[in-house]
């Protein structure tokens, strides 16, 4: 599932799980960490090796049948029983189940997404965020165009298109940092948390959430509180 690049999967899980976590253990309004959602989820990879370490719950947003069916297989007795749902349908179709996920995330996946569908999946998905949720989205960036790959009809975009189709989806940005470490001569690779423009309320409080901008200490990227 890594194209050739399957050493590089532990650099991979530790830069996510760093950034996961600054939301995770932050001690203003802190992610929750009961229920993910694995989208593009393949045969499991990052839910084995990253959601299912920090959350309870994991469900696998996967459109290929055979994947799906092979997943038990390769996530093992240990992570196989936090997998609550398998979804065998695409990301273009898919509908969350409100208020049920604290993250979703998106991972070398919305490649084969055209824009506007995109755009409606992300609006999808802030209906099923739990207060103080994120939609994460880890993904190749190109350089300054969109770049198409013809063997598996994909497509690479640029940080700028990225963040128009955030704005379009009324979503702003929290957070940002580019993986590190990984071999030269592939593309560069970011990391974004994503939460809703409207006030995200957490019942306890019953007050949003407001704009911000802080530096996360010893990383290469920025989260806004």
């Amino acid at each position: 599932m890594l194209g050739g690049f399957s050493e590089i999967s532990v650099i991979d899980v530790q830069s996510s799980k760093r950034f996961l976590n600054e939301f995770l253990h932050r001690k203003a309004k802190p992610t929750g960490s009961h229920h993910a959602l694995d989208c593009g989820a393949g045969i499991g990879r990052v839910t084995k090796l990253l959601l299912s370490t920090l959350f309870e719950k994991v469900d696998m947003l996967e459109q290929t049948e055979k994947f799906l069916a092979s997943a038990d297989d390769y996530l093992g007795e240990e992570v196989k029983h936090k997998v609550e749902r398998k979804i065998c349908l695409g990301m273009q179709d898919f509908v969350p189940d409100e208020s049920r996920y604290d993250v979703i995330w998106c991972q070398w996946v919305i490649g084969h997404l055209t824009d506007d569908d995109l755009v409606a999946f992300l609006i999808r998905c802030q209906s099923g965020l739990r207060p103080n949720g994120l939609i994460c989205i880890k993904d190749n960036l190109s350089t300054c165009e969109v770049e198409m790959d013809n063997q598996d009809s994909s497509v690479t975009r640029p940080r700028e298109l990225m963040l128009d189709i955030f704005e379009r989806a009324n979503l702003k940005l929290v957070g940002e940092r580019k993986q590190t470490k990984f071999p030269k001569g592939l593309y560069d690779v970011k990391m974004f948390a994503l939460r809703p423009k409207r006030p995200t309320v957490d019942p306890s409080t019953e007050k949003g959430e407001e704009d911000g901008l802080t530096k996360v200490e010893g990383c290469n990227g920025v989260v806004k509180s």
